[in-house]
């Protein structure tokens, strides 16, 4: 590996299979400095082929390299990386090129430190640190970030600008938190008066989050009511998703932006969720199940599979006598079983 004088790394198109692994067609000598699209690849870019349909944009595509299937190969001439999953290659070939900004240990003057911190954690300035926390080594904690008392970070943790945590929570290794995100606020709790005033509960539980997690800008995450809000090792979860307490993420669980967890919700492992999916509380959804974009979860899933619970998209004028028809299903359907009714009288009497 070389160093441009940028500062970003550069492999040898040979030096990326040798880590990666894959088999290297053509001349392996060649410098790749970083990663682009089939559209817009240039001299010293690497690009990948995964979807059939944009096959025929390797004719235009001036990437020094390529990510290719074995079915795919036959379509370019330039140097090329033979792979099962180009998709999952680009993206470790990704991580290569593009490391995360080395640690540069020290706390910022600005920043207010109440516990012993290790010597190679970067806090940057407005940083808020309380009591008895443990930050592992290597971390980064972002500017204006706020940390409440008893809090645990593991090694190499990355919180982006102003994230919160509240007290007491725990946080596994490699965690990346983005900016604006809020772990550990009160959940949702109350108990109702007959006069229909509010009793607040006490949320004392906490928010539990295992190794390798990833968490999106201004996602919030719940503190338990009672017993712990758990999001385990490997989940992905993108921007603005609302987690309620309680509720329990299995390990390599994905979900997309603006989607809603209700409380004490039990998802199971390698789950994915489409944007705007919501999945209403007190449920268990069980491993390997894929949920598609916008769809309300209102029961129990006890079978992997895919789930969709919306309408595709209609002219006004079409979802309008469409729902005109819903309005008067039940009436259809009393009327068929009259009809059957009366069938089964005529058999009878036949």
């Amino acid at each position: 590996m070389t160093v441009t004088l940028g500062g970003t790394p550069m492999f040898k198109l040979e030096d990326l299979v040798a880590r990666l692994g894959g088999e290297l067609l053509g001349d392996g000598s060649i410098a790749i400095s970083q990663v682009a699209s089939l559209e817009n690849a240039g001299l010293g870019q690497i690009a990948y082929l995964a979807n059939p349909k944009l096959r025929k944009q390797l004719s235009s595509c001036r990437a020094s390299a390529l990510i290719l299937r074995a079915d795919f190969d036959d379509v370019a001439t330039v140097p090329r990386v033979i792979v099962p999953d180009p998709h999952l290659y680009f993206a470790r070939v990704a991580q290569l090129l593009n490391p995360a900004p080395a640690i540069v240990p020290g706390v910022a003057p600005t920043a207010s430190v109440r516990s012993v911190l290790a010597d190679n954690v970067q806090v940057e300035a407005g940083v808020d640190i309380g009591r008895d926390v443990v930050i592992g080594e290597g971390s980064y904690i972002g500017p204006g970030c706020i940390i409440g008392d008893g809090v645990v970070l593991g090694p190499r943790a990355r919180l982006h600008a102003r994230v919160t945590i509240y007290h007491g929570c725990r946080i596994g290794r490699d965690v990346i938190i983005h900016a604006g995100a809020v772990i550990g606020a009160d959940g949702f709790g109350y108990a109702r008066e007959r006069d229909g005033s509010w009793v607040k509960i006490p949320q004392v539980g906490r928010v539990v989050i295992g190794d390798d997690v990833e968490i999106g800008a201004n996602t919030t995450i719940d503190r338990g009511a009672l017993d712990d809000t758990v999001i385990e090792d490997g989940v992905k979860l993108d921007n603005l998703i609302q987690i309620a307490h309680n509720v329990h993420v299995g390990e390599h669980s994905a979900m997309a932006a603006c989607s809603g967890v209700a409380g004490s919700t039990r998802i199971g492992k390698r789950c994915m969720f489409g944007g705007q999916a919501g999945i209403s509380g007190h449920l268990t959804i069980t491993d390997d199940v894929v949920i598609s974009g916008c769809t309300l979860v209102s029961k129990s899933i006890n079978r992997p599979g895919v789930y969709t619970a919306n309408l595709p998209l209609q002219t006004r004028e079409d979802w309008v006598k469409n729902f005109a028809h819903l309005r008067h299903l039940d009436a259809m359907a009393d009327r068929i079983r009259a009809l059957e009714q009366q069938l089964l009288q005529r058999d009878s009497s036949a």
